[in-house]
């Protein structure tokens, strides 16, 4: 064989190599992502000026409607302490503050927005909402959010992003407002220090759709955070639906690498009621984490802003737990909307739950009978005799990506080993409930993954049913 022959037959072999390698790469989380699943659970602070008119809150309206005086805003009891303190007796590791909404308002001194605190009376024009939050996330060691919405701005007359009209004033006003879009994200990223994530509500279109360049900023000034969302970047993904939970499997891998504005940028996410975004894709190239997000006023409502005697549709404690189980045990991580009043306090009932919640999901995992973790497709729990066991917990070393596509659970019982479990999905975490049953021992069979099984916890758990 000639010599150019066998050079190109050799560079064919090395470029099938490495396409093969390519498809079979399986996709790992950045320490951003990490941080994310590792939380397990955050809260998203919803405030804005409506908080204060006495009415209903009515999206629609107010995405249309200015407010006709900015100066209701007035929290006379403001502790944002309270806040984040309720939120970790929860168990939240992460928590998000709306510093913009669709109201537009700037809850925080902008130099770029005349619409913010500085021209309010409270504080005479000097609060800044945005750092005192920060101030009392590092206080109780929860990690900092931002929520920016740019998406809606009624007092900018913004709706969907863009002004209305092909004129040359609308023209005008569209690159006025991504000018002062990217100044006021400027300030946040460079005057408050870190954050852990910053939240774009329905997506942040760039330059390419007409709207500011808000991603650059983002990856300049925040390079270690997690970024949520455009139609080029998204970290973490919604999970398809307000109910706090995301179905089982719910994959931590996705085919494409951002969902775009509204989650409906392409057919293939938003059809089937968003299906995909719901359980993700086991061969999808990208790591893309679902949430799970859900007020918690929203037994019977839908509050993601605190209305006045609503006290009664705060979820009640055994739907919270539910949605525990199907969020954080289902690979995703729950975020509850938390809804802080007209005072400028959490609701005393609000709190009273959080903490209810928090007790209860450290009641249900302090007593761990036995636990293993290791690599390879075969692991056992032997237990001290017959043990009473009704939960058990697997986790993967997600560092290295999520490997495991299928596998079984069983238990040896008195009349002998018997399947309580087949399943597909570990990823971060999956929690399984059982019917109260006696065992001597667990093991946990991988039948099919995608490299070694790297498993970080195998544990099998007892709590007294209330």
């Amino acid at each position: 064989m000639p010599l150019r022959s066998i050079l190109l037959l050799i560079t064919a072999i090395v470029l099938f190599d490495r396409s093969s390698l390519a498809q079979n790469a399986i996709p790992t989380p950045t320490p951003a992502q990490l941080t994310w699943q590792n939380a397990e659970m955050a809260a998203v602070f919803h405030y804005d000026l409506h908080v204060f008119d006495g009415k209903v809150y009515n999206q629609a309206y107010n995405r249309i409607t200015p407010i006709a005086d900015y100066n209701i805003f007035n929290p006379e009891k403001l502790d944002t302490d309270q806040w984040v303190k309720a939120a970790k007796d929860a168990g939240v590791k992460i928590a998000i503050l709306t510093a913009t909404h669709e109201t537009g308002f700037a809850l925080f001194q902008s130099d770029s927005n005349p619409y913010s605190m500085k021209a309010l009376k409270w504080k005479d024009g000097k609060g800044d909402l945005l750092r005192e939050f920060k101030a009392s996330c590092e206080k109780y060691g929860i990690l900092p959010g931002v929520y920016i919405g740019i998406r809606w701005n009624s007092f900018f007359g913004i709706h969907d992003f863009m002004v209305e009209g092909e004129s040359e004033f609308a023209k005008n006003r569209q690159q006025y407002y991504n000018s002062m879009v990217e100044g006021m994200v400027e300030e946040i990223f460079t005057n408050y220090g870190d954050w852990a994530m910053v939240w774009f509500d329905g997506g942040a279109h760039g330059p390419e759709q007409g709207g500011p360049d808000v991603l650059s900023i983002f990856e300049k000034h925040q390079p270690n955070g997690l970024f949520y969302h455009n139609l080029q970047r998204a970290d973490m993904r919604w999970g398809g639906s307000e109910s706090g939970t995301v179905p089982y499997p719910s994959w931590g891998t996705f085919p494409y690498q951002a969902t775009g504005s509204g989650e409906s940028a392409r057919e293939a996410i938003s059809k089937n009621n968003f299906a995909l975004l719901k359980t993700g894709d086991p061969n999808g190239n990208y790591y893309m984490p679902a949430m799970s997000d859900a007020p918690l006023r929203g037994h019977g409502g839908h509050d993601w802003f605190w209305e006045p005697g609503r006290d009664d549709i705060i979820y009640p404690l055994e739907s919270l737990v539910n949605m525990y189980y199907n969020s954080v045990g289902h690979n995703s991580t729950l975020i509850l909307g938390l809804t802080p009043n007209a005072e400028g306090l959490i609701p005393e009932a609000d709190a009273q739950r959080l903490k209810e919640l928090g007790d209860e999901i450290e009641r249900r995992f302090e007593n761990k009978i036995n636990s293993t973790l290791g690599e390879g497709k075969q692991f056992q729990l032997k237990l001290n005799g017959f043990e009473k066991v009704n939960q058990l917990v697997l986790m993967e070393e997600i560092k290295q990506g999520e490997r495991v596509r299928k596998f079984t659970i069983e238990g040896r019982t008195r009349s002998g080993w018997k399947s309580i479990f087949e399943g597909s999905a570990i990823g971060h975490k999956f929690i399984h409930q059982l019917d109260e049953m006696e065992v001597s021992e667990l093991r946990l069979k991988i039948l099919e993954s995608k490299g070694e099984p790297q498993i970080k916890d195998f544990s099998v758990y007892w709590f007294e049913d209330k």
